[in-house]
């Protein structure tokens, strides 16, 4: 049976496609029709689409009807799977540019044969990338010491590096399907080499690219300035023989059995993506201290986050309510993890509720158990953007006093060690003062709300669970608040509410805040000093590097002569001088041109261009995260 109700082509209809099968397809296209394919794919988004039974149909015109019919994976994992019903199939630019136009699969949850194979052999290095039981860390060599990348390994590397070269000189607009393709090639190298962090950056930069291009809301430059930044690092690093092995990462599959596994629950959190998927995950603490997860997340809007609240999802042969998880526990038995910890829900796992506790008791103790400075420092220092446990991704813990608010923002106080004395803490002297920020400011979600509630309350001591903001100075998102132990100015939540309460979904009313006496309330802090990275000359910096991505090789060297010194001047006079010398010796790459021995202009050297960039990056990136450090262990000047 087929639907033949016309939609317009959306990249979320089409099934995924490997890399090396897209790249295939673009280097099997006659060179002539390069120039015509990124045309040909932006006219894919009106196009209709029907379904088969198995796959999808593109209509690409009179007598070109391109088919789909993905694999079990639900992924078209073999070029076989893609056809053309015109004559020059498969080398014709209609099956080509609706290869190009349907998302990147992910080659870890939908593997090929080919890949499978070679990276089970001794050269595809799969000892240096299995992962033991438990998630985190590379296998080490016989001896324990790293060793140095196999000729194979650097050049994958070597091949990463000239296309990411490539598209950084080029820029964002010129960086079209033939420049993703050949990126696309060199990932599907680096996974035959047993590179699983270079190809997962690469495959992350042909999705940024694609969404900067096609403009996608929610995409920020930065993020892809980031990803760039670390495949660029990390190939050149191993083209170069280095044998660290972070470089080479870890084999990533989608879930690992994990036998019999003690959870409890932290908080739930409302998801609402830019990419239209929503729902709720549960954060988890193992017996083992490990950080996990439970979710629901598909696709859907805002109401479904909100409706989420009490949403019940089915485990295995159990059906778990995400509000009674979230202050309850789990022993499960079974059970399966991924490497950023999340919680599979297949058939052969089974689950047993356990009796709720608070935060002060068991594992979650071990969320509050460390200053925030030795925490963040923690954090800011994961190497690898994929890491669980860097900042922005992993959960912190700590106890704080309300001081003030700005807009929506509430400020506080790090709270001091408790003593023996029994006394209310007071704040850490000198300590910073935190800004709280919404993890969402949704209307349809009680974040805002809750944080005018406590902030209405200066002096007020709570207990918080969030995630640091790596990008601002002292910011914390939170996710949850509960009451200080033994402190009289904390919150007073109901008994079924097991002493936390969830700031996207429950409501703190007037009666959860303790009276208001004026011997423990404090003046209301009404400013904050300045931020450290928002206030200091390095967006000049930025400003520079994002140009790179965004314009290319040529708009930095236009850039650059129209500032003229304009941009060392302020960083030098600062005290950026480091920054202000990698800077000017990005701006002079950018306009430096060879001659051929006929004296002719000659191409530009990328490698010298990259190297230049990459050195910006990495300094721009290392100051702003030391400032954002110093920010939570000092008090802001101004």
């Amino acid at each position: 049976m087929t639907d033949r109700t016309p939609t317009a082509v959306d990249t979320d209809r089409l099934p995924p496609v490997l890399p090396g099968v897209a790249a295939a397809a673009v280097a099997a296209l006659p060179s002539r029709l390069h120039k015509r394919l990124d045309a040909a794919v932006e006219r894919l988004a009106g196009v209709p689409v029907g379904r088969v039974d198995g796959g999808v149909t593109v209509d690409c015109g009179a007598e070109a009807l391109v088919t789909l019919t993905p694999g079990a994976t639900g992924a078209v994992t073999d070029p076989q799977q893609a056809r053309c019903s015109c004559l020059l199939e498969p080398r014709c630019l209609h099956r080509t540019a609706v290869l190009v136009a349907c998302p990147v699969a992910d080659p870890a949850s939908h593997p090929d044969p080919v890949s499978t194979a070679a990276s089970s052999t001794p050269d595809g290095s799969g000892a240096t990338t299995r992962r033991s039981g438990r998630a985190g860390k590379p296998a080490a060599g016989r001896a324990g010491q790293s060793t140095a990348p196999t000729k194979a390994q650097q050049a994958a590397a070597r091949a990463l590096w000239r296309a990411a070269a490539a598209v950084l000189a080029a820029g964002v607009p010129a960086a079209g399907a033939v420049p993703q393709a050949e990126l696309l090639r060199a990932a599907h190298g680096a996974r035959l080499a047993g590179l699983p962090r270079a190809e997962s950056a690469a495959l992350r930069t042909v999705r940024g690219l694609r969404a900067h291009r096609g403009r996608q809301t929610g995409h920020r430059l930065a993020e892809l300035v980031e990803v760039l930044h670390d495949l660029l690092y990390v190939a050149g690093r191993l083209a170069a023989g280095d044998p660290d092995p972070a470089l080479v990462g870890i084999l990533r599959r989608a879930y690992q059995p994990d036998g019999t596994l003690e959870v409890h629950g932290v908080c739930r959190e409302p998801v609402i993506s830019a990419t239209g998927y929503a729902g709720v995950v549960t954060h988890l603490v193992a017996v083992d201290g490990r950080r996990l997860s439970f979710g629901d997340v598909k696709p859907g809007g805002p109401e479904r986050a909100r409706d989420c609240a009490r949403a019940v999802t089915e485990m295995g042969a159990v059906a778990v309510n995400h509000a009674v998880l979230a202050r309850g526990g789990l022993r499960i038995t079974g059970t399966t993890v991924s490497p950023d910890g999340r919680l599979g829900a297949g058939k052969g796992v089974r689950a047993t509720p356990l009796t709720g506790t608070d935060w002060s008791t068991g594992p979650l103790a071990e969320l509050f158990a460390r200053p925030l400075a030795e925490v963040v420092t923690a954090q800011l220092a994961a190497d690898d953007p994929e890491d669980p446990g860097r900042a922005g991704t992993a959960l912190v813990g700590c106890d704080l006093m309300v001081v003030g608010a700005v807009g929506d923002q509430v400020l506080a106080r790090e709270l001091a060690p408790a003593t023996d004395a029994g006394e209310e803490r007071a704040p850490v002297p000198d300590g910073p003062v935190i800004r709280l920020v919404p993890v969402n400011s949704h209307p349809m979600l009680a974040h805002v709300p809750n944080l005018r509630r406590l902030a209405s309350w200066p002096g007020l001591r709570i207990r918080v669970v969030g995630r640091l903001d790596p990008d601002r100075a002292s910011t914390l998102h939170p996710l949850a608040v509960g009451p200080v132990p033994g402190a009289a100015a904390t919150l007073r939540l109901p008994a079924d509410w097991h002493g936390r309460a969830d700031l996207g979904y429950d409501q703190i009313q007037g009666g959860h805040l303790p009276p208001r006496d004026p011997a423990t309330m404090t003046e209301p802090v009404l400013a904050v000093g300045a931020d450290a990275v928002a206030e200091s000359p390095l967006w000049r910096v930025r400003r520079l590097v994002e140009l790179a991505v965004s314009g290319g090789r040529r708009a930095v060297a236009e850039a650059a002569r129209g500032d003229g010194t304009g941009l060392a001047g302020p960083l030098r006079r600062a005290g950026f001088t480091t920054a202000a010398t990698v800077a000017a010796a990005l701006a002079d790459e950018s306009d430096r041109r060879g001659r051929d021995a006929f004296g002719r202009l000659a191409d530009p050297d990328p490698d010298r261009y990259a190297w230049a960039w990459l050195a910006v990056t990495a300094h721009l990136a290392a100051t702003e995260r030391e400032l954002i450090r110093s920010s939570w262990t000092a008090p802001p000047v101004g």
